[in-house]
């Protein structure tokens, strides 16, 4: 009991430092402004939520191998969603020193649902190579471990929650102000 409890605690400081620097970068920086994290800082961040995750799993020898796949899955994500932001940033970009009238003249609906279309198809099949890098050392789990991982997910879960909410907020504040 004291093994999960001292997990949970490493979790949640480890987890919550980035995460509140990343909010931080957030109040600061406007949409406006450009990427809210630099490639360094999403790299450090993806080290940090996989070093958590194994922390917390505390894997035995036999559960190793299964291991690298695992972090190769997590660290493309990752990298995938970065390059999927910096696209839309640069779309951004583009849009920027138009007026309002222009970009309402020339959008083109089509060409937004075939890159949204992109952006998702994209994501789905980085989630399924998690999926499946998880599968084989998901079954070998003891049921300790899937009680720590499924803390960790409700954790991180509840995480993103909270972000969107925040964010959702702070568009409906902006809303109000214009």
């Amino acid at each position: 009991m004291l093994k999960v409890a001292t997990a949970g605690l490493t979790a949640l400081f480890i987890t919550a430092s980035p995460l509140a620097y990343a909010q931080a970068s957030f109040d600061r920086q406007s949409a406006a402004d450009g990427p809210r994290l630099s490639a360094a800082d999403v790299e450090r961040l993806t080290d940090t939520r996989i070093s958590l995750i194994k922390t917390a799993l505390q894997l035995t020898p036999d559960q190793e191998k299964y291991w690298p796949a695992i972090e190769e899955a997590i660290r493309n994500r990752s990298k995938d969603r970065q390059a999927r932001v910096a696209a839309a940033a640069a779309r951004l970009n583009e849009l920027r020193d138009r007026s309002v009238v222009e970009v309402m003249r020339d959008r083109d609906p089509i060409a937004f649902l075939h890159r949204r279309a992109d952006a998702l198809i994209q994501r789905g099949t980085d989630l399924k190579k998690v999926a499946d890098a998880w599968q084989p050392l998901y079954h070998t789990l003891t049921p300790d471990q899937k009680r720590r991982m499924a803390a960790l997910a409700l954790f991180v879960l509840r995480d993103l929650r909270d972000a969107v909410e925040h964010r959702r907020l702070q568009f409906e504040d902006s809303d109000d102000e214009e």
